[in-house]
């Protein structure tokens, strides 16, 4: 059975490229475009994963992940935020939101599977 990854990203291409490089390697991929398509869409598929970019339209990642770690039944899947956030500080920001770990924009496709895998490890 393919382990389940919810992918919260409103720009097309980099939600195509994920897609692709995580189907690639055998993953299941759910996309939802804003932020509160992605926390209802992760309560419906329940993910082994979520890859949450944080500047998103109507609910930003922030708020996305207090949201999923206020919720009981979603609190121990791993986020990871896929972001173009990368000033000092903004790594931190995203942990103290819920993240448990971050990848900054634009991704590697060479080293993304690996990144995220580390993740679905520890999961």
């Amino acid at each position: 059975m393919k382990k389940k990854i919810l992918v919260i990203e409103d720009n097309e291409q980099n939600l195509y490229l994920v897609t692709f490089i995580l189907e690639k390697h055998g993953y299941e991929v759910f996309a939802a475009q804003d932020g509160q398509e992605g926390i209802n869409m992760a309560v419906s598929i329940m993910p082994e994963l979520i890859l949450l970019d944080i500047q998103l339209p109507v609910m930003d990642g922030y708020a996305v992940a207090r949201h999923l770690r206020a919720n009981p039944d979603l609190a121990q899947i791993p986020i990871i935020a896929v972001t173009s956030y990368a000033m000092t500080g903004d790594r931190e920001k995203t942990i103290e939101a819920g993240c448990n770990g971050y990848i900054e924009k634009p991704i590697n496709p060479d080293t993304f599977i690996q990144q995220v895998e580390q993740h679905l490890i520890k999961a």
